[in-house]
């Protein structure tokens, strides 16, 4: 309790002064992006200059191919905003920025434009993959010498605390990338890894104080670059984790801010309502819709202005950055309904301009299928505009699962609101776009959700690799990890064996129980058989209306098709095959893809109690 009130006023004394100050500065004290490459798409960069009252300096530069444009002066002296114009004709190499003020010694800056390299990146990511997250602090530790860094506000380090960091690493991933290939994962998404240097409980890694650093506990941007490349040779993908929404109140902006709508301001502290639905309800109060988008998500984690052009800008050339450097196939973004709407819209579009192949999804957690639909690209629900975004983390698939197995069945009750949430899907531009999960580092984990009810809990696992959309999975979540998401450190705890002296190593089959075993092999058949066959990639959905809280459906293509059936009622049930004729004729048999198991389809099929079973019709 002392901890989170001294944490409470560290971040209000951090907000109440969230106004213009003269900080004590070197001379340049940073230039952002550092570096940039020739021959982008954009030949616009802005850069952005911090240093001791630089803003009294002449800008000077000269290099065949590259313009500039215009000096920008900002209500701090400490700032400049540089914009420059780079053309096709401009060569890699180096050019000196100079500072220049009267009776004064130049500064000069070294910037390097430097040649684009080929290999991979920005494959995005589609309905082919199968994504796991995971919280790098709390997966594994393959590096002890970064656990602790001098320098930084936090430098404790203890693994029976869920608030304190436990010193899992880039390097503790990139050691177990063998055991994500062996389960089928083909995607990697992380929390965020940008250095987030605030004075506590900063592992989730979404208070960033640096947009351009991999936060040292974590690695460096070199190492980041490695695990990009280690997935890609390995036939896997990188998705990166960003927040335009809001920063760490530890910014290096937020220490000497730029101007004073660089963040929301407000009198007194408001937090946002985290209520959606304004933003879409035709009645709404404006002051609804401004608490909404304007407030702050938290104490510590100051709500950009993106309606000022320098964020805006600041943000996307970050964005595209760390593509352009890693390797990065794909974006997940944090809390998209909170973001300036116009911005996120721009962001989009410059993001697929830069890079056509590009992807990315959206966390829209809200409750309804209208709303979640509202943030989607296309305008298909008329709201006036096109947002661009492809997809949406799907909550409403989630909410729907979660009452398939627990909920008595009713007319709107039970397995039926899988169905229902499905026919929602006509007002998506492409629903195959948006993610599908159980859990994640916010949610409860799903094995608890299901009362440790393993049937149920593969039940739930069956359903999230046969049906449609990008399937996602929570790590430890193949081993049947539990707890409840309260307080949220409970379902963020440490992958047993990431860390030297574990006495147990879940990363291994004879370190694991014969019950994790049983999951872990479970979600691994489906996984590999999902990766090998585009029916459930790509294929076409058929679903039946449900009867006897029983629901069937079927992915399928030219090459195949599968059939998938959810029971969970406590008894088994026997389902005649002639119900569903438009998809089984011509098929006699039908092999259970798990056990191998073949059953003719001409008799009635029994589907055991609390089960999802994936059939591959046979002729």
């Amino acid at each position: 309790m002392l901890q989170t009130r001294r944490l409470l006023l560290t971040a209000i004394l951090a907000f109440t002064t969230v106004s213009i100050s003269l900080a004590q500065l070197p001379k340049l004290e940073r230039v952002e992006p550092a570096f940039w490459w020739t021959g982008m798409q954009e030949p616009f960069l802005q850069l952005i200059i911090h240093g001791d009252k630089i803003a009294e300096k002449e800008v000077s530069l000269s290099y065949p191919g590259i313009t500039l444009q215009e000096v920008h002066k900002v209500e701090n002296p400490n700032y400049l905003f540089v914009d420059l114009n780079i053309t096709s004709s401009a060569a890699p190499g180096t050019f000196p920025i100079k500072f220049k003020q009267k009776g004064q010694k130049d500064i000069v800056y070294t910037y390097e434009l430097r040649k684009r390299e080929g290999g991979i990146k920005a494959q995005g990511v589609n309905s082919s993959d199968f994504v796991y997250l995971i919280m790098p602090d709390r997966f594994a530790n393959g590096d002890k010498n970064n656990d602790i860094i001098k320098g930084m506000q936090e430098t404790s380090l203890n693994r029976d605390s869920m608030y304190k960091r436990h010193g899992g690493d880039i390097q503790g991933i990139i050691d177990h990338l063998g055991y994500l290939q062996e389960m089928g994962v083909t995607a990697l998404w992380m929390t965020p890894l940008v250095t987030n240097d605030q004075p506590s409980a900063s592992y989730h890694g979404y208070a960033a104080t640096e947009n351009y650093r991999i936060d040292p506990r974590f690695g460096s941007n070199e190492l980041y670059k490695v695990l990009a490349d280690s997935l890609h040779k390995r036939g896997m993908k990188l998705i990166q984790d960003l927040v335009h929404n809001h920063i760490g109140s530890q910014h290096w902006t937020m220490k000497d801010l730029p101007m004073k709508n660089w963040v929301h301001q407000w009198p007194a502290f408001t937090r946002s309502s985290f209520r959606a639905a304004p933003l879409m309800d035709p009645y709404a109060a404006p002051s609804d819709q401004k608490i909404m988008t304007d407030g702050w998500f938290d104490l510590h984690m100051p709500d950009m202005d993106q309606k000022n052009p320098y964020v805006r800008r600041y943000f996307t050339q970050s964005h595209i950055w760390w593509i352009e450097y890693a390797g990065v196939d794909a974006f997940r973004l944090d809390t998209y309904p909170y973001n300036d709407a116009d911005f996120m819209s721009e962001w989009g579009k410059a993001i697929k301009a830069a890079y056509p192949g590009f992807t990315f999804f959206g966390e829209v957690w809200v409750h309804s299928g209208p709303e979640q639909v509202f943030f989607t690209q296309g305008n298909t629900v008329n709201r006036g505009f096109d947002t661009n975004l492809p997809g949406t983390t799907d909550f409403q698939s989630l909410w729907a699962i979660s009452a398939a197995l627990n909920e008595k069945p009713g007319w709107d009750d039970g397995v039926v609101k899988l169905y229902a949430t499905l026919i929602q899907d006509y007002q998506y531009q492409d629903p195959m776009r948006n993610v599908v999960f159980l859990d994640n580092h916010d949610l409860s984990r799903f094995y608890s959700v299901v009362k440790e009810n393993r049937n149920k809990y593969k039940a739930a696992l069956a359903w999230l690799l046969t049906t449609r959309g990008i399937p996602q999975l929570y790590y430890g979540a193949e081993i049947g990890m539990k707890n409840f998401s309260a307080p949220d450190g409970l379902v963020r705890e440490d992958f047993k064996g990431g860390w030297t002296g574990d006495a147990q190593n879940k990363f291994t089959a004879g370190g694991r129980n014969t019950e994790e075993n049983e999951l872990f092999n479970y979600v691994s058949a489906l996984a590999n058989y999902r990766k090998h066959n585009p029916v459930l990639q790509t294929g076409k959905l058929m679903q039946y209306v449900p009867q006897d809280n029983i629901y069937t459906y079927f992915r399928y293509n030219g090459e195949k098709t599968v059939m998938i059936v959810l029971n969970p009622n406590e008894q088994e049930a026997a389902i005649s095959p002639a119900r569903f004729t438009e998809r089984v004729t011509g098929f006699t048999q039908a092999r259970d893809i798990v056990s191998g198991k073949t059953y003719p389809l001409a008799d009635s099929l029994h589907i055991p109690a609390e089960t999802t079973q994936v059939l591959e019709l046979l002729k």
